[in-house]
């Protein structure tokens, strides 16, 4: 899905641009909605991501006079808003995880193993990677999904969350070693992950 090629800053300029017409904002939302709209379904289901997604771009909205215009790209700052908003419904995606370990099968998680390794059974591997993703804390849970399914970067994630690059980097190995553990040290969410600088990989 990718689109049209924008300039750096094109971002930065539209939400600056919506200041005085905030029509313009709705280049935002076309942006990037349908991206945010998969990553809520993901954790939460498809009903949950539609009030997710909507409130993710009304806060976004709303905030937008406060948008750091150094940062060209906004897609970081939008999941960081859907990721603390995902945070207060922890509970109904820790209780679906659960759910999904002790049963082995939840129409919300079907994607959840999507594009996995050949070498793993991607249906045998639900229930143990939801059991690891739902014994995770919070925190480590956001900087792993984001890096998997969202495809952040490590600098991404840190802007997203408002947390340190370093703190990025040892949650997303605590994560890993969890899932690894689980999976019989499979990892189908590295599969999934972004390819990350040099200088990043070589500290992850």
């Amino acid at each position: 899905m990718i689109g049209p090629p924008r300039e750096p800053d094109d971002d930065a300029r539209v939400v600056a641009g919506s200041l005085e017409r905030p029509e313009l904002f709705a280049e935002l939302y076309n942006r990037y909605a349908p991206d945010i709209h998969r990553y809520c379904a993901r954790r939460l289901g498809q009903g949950a991501a539609d009030d997710v997604t909507a409130e993710t771009f009304l806060i976004a909205f709303r905030r937008r006079d406060r948008y750091d215009q150094h940062r060209a790209n906004a897609r970081p700052w939008l999941y960081g808003i859907a990721a603390n908003l995902i945070g207060r419904q922890r509970r109904t995606e820790v209780r679906a995880l659960k759910a999904l370990a002790r049963t082995g099968h939840d129409p919300v998680a079907e994607s959840w193993t999507e594009g996995a390794d050949s070498r793993v059974d991607a249906r045998a591997a639900q229930a143990p990677l939801a059991a690891a993703l739902a014994s995770l804390s919070a925190g480590d849970r956001h900087v792993l999904l984001l890096v998997a399914w969202a495809d952040l970067a490590y600098q991404e994630v840190a802007e997203a969350l408002g947390i340190p690059v370093g703190t990025v980097r040892s949650r997303l190995n605590r994560a890993r070693r969890k899932v690894r553990s689980a999976l019989g040290d499979t990892d189908p969410t590295a599969e999934l992950s972004h390819p990350q600088p040099r200088e990043a990989a070589s500290h992850g």
